[in-house]
Parts: C-alpha cells; structure tokens; sequence
C-alpha cells in the first residue's frame, strides 16, 4: 500500500509542478489553487507512504527521482523544452540511481 500511496503522491507533484509552469508567475488564481492543492495532497500521501511502511530514504529519492524524470520529459515532449547532452546523460545518471535504490531492497548491512 506505501507504493500506492507513493506513486499518486508523485503523480500529484509533477501535475503541480506542470501547472506551475502555466500559473504565470501565481498571477492565474485557479491554476495557482491547483498547484498549491495539488502539492499539499502530494505531501499527504507521501506521509501515508511513510506510515504505511516505506522508508524515508527510498521513498523520498523514488519521488523526487522519478518527479524530476516525468517533468523533464512532459517537458521535452508536449511543452517545447530542449535537454542539451549533458542534461540527458544527468537523468541517465538518476534513472541508474533509481535502479541502484530498487536493486538494494530492504537489506541492512552492519
């Protein structure tokens, strides 16, 4: 259930951060609401991801991880952003980091 409560939290974030970028500067009152809605419902369920059993650490970099990822690419393909090189290889290196988090499960080591 963490993982639910997770993925709709990252769900909510990235539409906040999206609406930000049509909020114009929190000039547009009802998106500016959406945004501010939408990122206070994010920590919620982030929170009752945490009290569901997930780890903070995980947690937190799966969010920001896969939130960063998302936004860059709704960027990229609907909103006309452009990525240079380096800025791909970057998420290149959070999608590895990503995958390093998952592969490292619920070991704990002394």
């Amino acid at each position: 259930m963490s993982y639910v409560y997770l993925f709709l939290a990252i769900f909510l974030e990235v539409t906040a951060a999206i609406a930000t970028r049509f909020s114009e500067g929190f000039t547009r009152p009802s998106i500016s609401a959406v945004v501010v809605v939408f990122a206070v419902a994010s920590y919620v369920l982030f929170s009752l991801s945490l009290k569901h059993g997930m780890n903070i650490g995980i947690g937190y970099t799966i969010w920001s991880g896969v939130g960063v990822l998302t936004v860059a690419l709704i960027g990229v393909v609907f909103l006309d952003d452009f990525l240079t090189i380096i800025q791909m290889g970057g998420i290149v290196l959070i999608m590895i980091g990503l995958g390093a988090v998952q592969l490292g499960g619920e070991k704990r080591y002394s």
